[in-house]
Parts: C-alpha cells; sequence; structure tokens
C-alpha cells in the first residue's frame, strides 16, 4: 500500500528496507504510520490455485518486506527497528540500517498504481520474455509472438515439450 502524504518529494526521501514478522504485515503498516513513516509496499496480482479453482489475488512482490521513508531527526532508526510487527531495518553494517537506493524506489513507484499495484507493461514488442500472472498459465514464462486489438498478446509458452500458441491479455503479463 503507498501513503501518500505532504512530505518531502521522493528525491528528497532517504528509503530503508524493513523486514516484517511473518503475517504481521498490517499491523507493521499501522505502528510504522503512527510514527510518522511513508510507507510503499508494491503488489503483483497473482493467480493460485486453491481447492480445484483458481483464486487471483494481491501479493506483495517483495514477500516479507516493505520500503520505509522517515525523517531521521524526528524519528529514530531504532524505534522503527523495534516497532510491533517489524522484525529489523535491513543493514550490512553494524548499528546503522542500509539506504535503499532512491532511483530503485522511485523506479519502482513508476510502474505502480498509486495503490501500490504494479501496472502491466506499457509497451511489448514481439521476442520479449513475459511472465504471465493471472489465469490457468499463471507462473509460466512466455515469449510475445504478436500483439491483437483489444488488448490480447499472442504469446509462445512450451506445454508438455511442445510450442504453443496462447492468447493473453496485456493485464495479466509482467515483463519477465
Amino acid at each position: 500500500m503507498m501513503i501518500r502524504d505532504a512530505t518531502p518529494s521522493v528525491a528528497q526521501q532517504r528509503w530503508y528496507l524493513v523486514q516484517l514478522r511473518p503475517n504481521q504485515r498490517t499491523i507493521a503498516e499501522r505502528n510504522l504510520n503512527r510514527q510518522g513513516c511513508r510507507l510503499f509496499c508494491p503488489l503483483e496480482q497473482r493467480t493460485v490455485q486453491r481447492r480445484g479453482h483458481f483464486e487471483t489475488a494481491q501479493r506483495l512482490l517483495f514477500p516479507g518486506y516493505l520500503f520505509a521513508s522517515f525523517d531521521v531527526a524526528r524519528v529514530r532508526w531504532t524505534a522503527v527497528n523495534s516497532t510491533y510487527g517489524v522484525a529489523r531495518l535491513v543493514s550490512f553494517r553494524p548499528h546503522e540500517p542500509a539506504e535503499v537506493p532512491l532511483s530503485l524506489v522511485a523506479s519502482l513507484m513508476q510502474r505502480c498504481d498509486a495503490f501500490g499495484r504494479l501496472r502491466p507493461p506499457a509497451i511489448l514488442n514481439p521476442g520479449d520474455q513475459v511472465k504471465i500472472v493471472a489465469g490457468p498459465f499463471s507462473d509460466f514464462v512466455a515469449t510475445v509472438e504478436t500483439l491483437a486489438p483489444e488488448r490480447r498478446v499472442w504469446v509462445m509458452l512450451e506445454l508438455m515439450d511442445r510450442m504453443t500458441r496462447v492468447a493473453v491479455a496485456v493485464a495479466d503479463l509482467r515483463m519477465a
């Protein structure tokens, strides 16, 4: 979930990677918001098979992690590190969290909508490698063959040792 507020622009912020405790994302988000942190948690739509049928749900792009930005003059990183629901701030040196490159966070934000959901690729070309993220071919990697009207893409997919041509909606594809 992306939180919008009147804090400095993305270019002026420092971003950190927060490792979450298992199954405590909502709790961590609520507590970090209370401390004045700006959060960014990229999501992707995934289709999984459960009890014999397919279900589509929003899943974390980076399971168990979210990005947090906070004013280090106002909020101590040790307070964020000990927040309920947070396992730790990712660090590579003792006693100092690692800063995530701003270019990485900015490029991820550009690929997401206002709610942090990944948008489908804007431009696809024949020969591009794509990952199917919804439907019965979820998690398959395919090659774009042709682009058809009505936001459909024909892809070549290997099924049972044979290349098979399948039509897929652009919204169900991500760059591999």
